[in-house]
């Protein structure tokens, strides 16, 4: 697997968390018209590194902070 496949994946699996396409339009107050298909595009392109620097709630976490959190 290439590693922007593997980018795509923990992008959408990190939408999916959140709430799925509609939950992340509103939590980033993206414009009802066209929002929600913006997210929907992520799935399969990617989140746009510009959007992850403006709102970190993105930001895929690292494995290394899950496994902290599980072994607390």
């Amino acid at each position: 697997m290439s590693k922007d496949h593997l980018r795509i994946e923990a992008d959408a699996a990190r939408i999916k968390e959140l709430g799925g396409p509609t939950r992340v339009a509103v939590l980033l107050k993206l414009d009802k018209n066209g929002g929600t298909q913006r997210i929907q595009n992520w799935l399969s392109r990617g989140i746009p590194a510009e959007m992850k620097l403006q709102h970190p709630v993105l930001r895929t976490p690292s494995k290394r902070a899950g496994s902290a959190t599980e072994a607390a």
